[in-house]
């Protein structure tokens, strides 16, 4: 694989098509853990608006829903559907995740992100093309048929840049 920027991939098969989603979700991961390892202690509690979770129990939220994230991306891949992932569960999940993290540590967090971004890295290496290709029903978006890489690239690998921008704006004067 040849990159031409840290976040555009020139990608010629399957396995570098992998290799290539995993390195993104790496980049997105270390950019999370780089930024919030400089959090003081007062920002890395500062809630966030409109979402009300503090900074810390974000970037912890971030690193547990790896392996579900690429647990669903892994279904599409066997060919099945995604069933019962709906915005009200993810909004319920997400509310008990706050209400039971509420007081990580900044070393806790960083330790889960790093270890279970490195096994979503992982994961989403042993993928084939086939199966990045392959596509099923997803409960989430009304049981369209969505790739497994569609699903990969909406959640696994945005996740971290999406709550990393979320966190800069948050904490800009």
């Amino acid at each position: 694989m040849t990159s031409t920027s840290p976040l555009t991939d020139t990608v010629t098969g399957p396995s570098e098509l992998a290799e290539a989603l995993a390195q993104r979700l790496e980049r997105g991961a270390q950019a999370l853990a780089a930024f919030a390892s400089d959090l003081t202690d007062a920002e890395w509690t500062t809630r966030l608006p409109k979402d009300g979770r503090p900074i810390g129990v974000v970037v912890h939220h971030v690193a547990s829903v790896y392996p579900i994230e690429v647990h669903l991306a892994q279904t599409i891949a066997q060919g099945n559907a995604v069933t019962g992932v709906t915005t009200a569960a993810i909004d319920a999940m997400n509310a008990k995740h706050a209400a039971e993290h509420g007081a990580v540590t900044k070393a806790d967090a960083l330790d889960l992100l790093r270890t279970n971004s490195a096994a979503a890295a992982a994961a989403i290496r042993s993928l084939s093309g086939a199966q990045l290709a392959a596509a099923a029903p997803v409960s989430l978006y009304e049981d369209a048929p969505l790739t497994c890489q569609f699903v990969l690239e909406d959640h696994a690998v945005r996740h971290s840049y999406h709550h990393l921008e979320v966190i800069r704006r948050a904490l800009r004067p």
